[in-house]
């Protein structure tokens, strides 16, 4: 299952992973969900993405980096 978000102009791929995820390091996910969009440092306005849910998993100590705990 998939959401769609249409970009305002200047949005960027990591704002995007913060906004839906909570996490940066899910960028990458929303570009290969989206082959069709250019990658730039900033989006324009309009287009259509794709946003792939994926389910959040329970931050524990074994997950959570040893410099956030």
């Amino acid at each position: 299952m998939k959401l769609t978000h249409i970009t305002i102009e200047g949005e960027r791929w990591d704002q995007l992973a913060w906004h839906y995820y909570r996490r940066v390091s899910l960028t990458p996910l929303l570009i290969e969900a989206n082959p069709h969009i250019p990658i730039g440092t900033t989006l324009a306005a309009g287009l259509s993405l794709s946003i792939p849910i994926v389910e959040q998993q329970e931050l524990t100590a074994e997950n959570i980096p040893e410099w956030a705990r």
